[in-house]
């Protein structure tokens, strides 16, 4: 929860730090929540390694804070299979809330931070005729992903576009689904490339161009 809370105070001050640098906005003028500054968009995660995959799916609901900075609330729901060198199987599923800031300095390029806490549950396949049992676990893992993407269609808040991404968890911790433990025992994150789209749900015919 710290971890979350620390998370959160980073992305508003450095969205804050930002936004004084527009006070000539329309928008910052005026204030105020606006709807039609409401999107909703999700993303396919796929990405493959030595031994393993990860597939996914992450829906989100969010709010164009300005035409430079967009923030949204994270459904996640992950699969990951992965092969170790001893022969045996590993079979992950993971499903857990998180949020993002992403910051555009340019119409077609953004950079993205979010925080993911995931619920996992994990089973494990021995190898055939070793004479060891399936056995099942649950954890729980923290991610924080930084990364960077381009969108196409975008030219300003409140447009339809889509995007690609890619990203890397730095935070590392064990049971991260964006994550390989090494033959060392040492753990590497894996790039991690998302694709999706992004719409406005409560734009008019008379929306703003904020160019």
């Amino acid at each position: 929860m710290k971890k979350l809370v620390l998370f959160i105070a980073l992305t508003t001050l450095l969205s804050t730090a930002f936004c004084q640098k527009e006070k000539d906005s329309e928008d910052e003028k005026k204030g105020g929540f606006k709807k039609e500054n409401v999107f909703v968009g999700g993303s396919a995660t796929l990405s493959f390694y030595s031994g393993g995959s990860v597939l996914g799916a992450n829906p989100y609901i969010g709010y164009s804070i300005n035409k430079f900075i967009d923030a949204a609330f994270v459904a996640n729901f992950t699969y990951t299979g992965e092969r170790p060198y001893t022969g045996e199987k590993i079979r992950q599923y993971v499903y857990g809330p998180g949020a993002f800031v992403r910051i555009y300095p340019i119409k077609m390029i953004f950079l993205h931070a979010s925080y993911e806490h995931n619920f996992l549950s994990v089973k494990y396949i021995p190898p055939s005729g070793s004479g060891y049992t399936t056995e099942k676990f649950k954890e729980e893992s923290n991610s924080i992903l930084l990364g960077a993407g381009y969108c196409n269609g975008r030219q300003s808040k409140g447009d339809f576009f889509y995007y690609f991404s890619v990203m890397w968890d730095v935070k590392k911790e064990l049971y991260s689904p964006y994550t390989e433990q090494l033959q060392d025992g040492s753990i590497r994150a894996v790039p991690i490339i998302r694709a999706g789209i992004q719409l406005p749900i409560f734009q008019g015919k008379n929306k703003r161009d904020d160019d």
